[in-house]
């Protein structure tokens, strides 16, 4: 730990926070400053981006069991074929026409 002077504020000057709207900064801060936020930025960037992938995979996978579901119960249903059926008996059972 760094020795504290007689105000209670670290000696060695590279403790000291700063701030950047009070203070004015030279060229070499501010290219440092940078540099540390890019690298921190990267840092979370590569968390955010696996966090991204495991979620588009989970909802991709969502949408496709969804979807497979919805064709698998259509070809099920045969609710169509049965209504085609009763109305070829009924069109044999009904009397013959003119119109028909």
């Amino acid at each position: 730990m760094a020795d504290k002077g007689l105000k209670g504020e670290p000696d060695a000057e590279f403790a000291k926070r700063i701030d950047p709207a009070k203070e004015p900064l030279t060229a070499e801060q501010i290219q440092f400053i940078r540099k540390v936020e890019l690298e921190r930025w990267k840092k979370n960037a590569l968390k955010l981006r696996s966090r991204n992938v495991v979620t588009g995979l989970a909802i991709g996978a969502l949408v496709m069991g969804i979807y497979g579901y919805t064709f698998y119960s259509v070809s099920q249903e045969r609710i169509m074929d049965e209504l085609d059926e009763e109305a070829k008996v009924a069109r044999t059972r009904a009397p013959k026409t003119a119109a028909n």
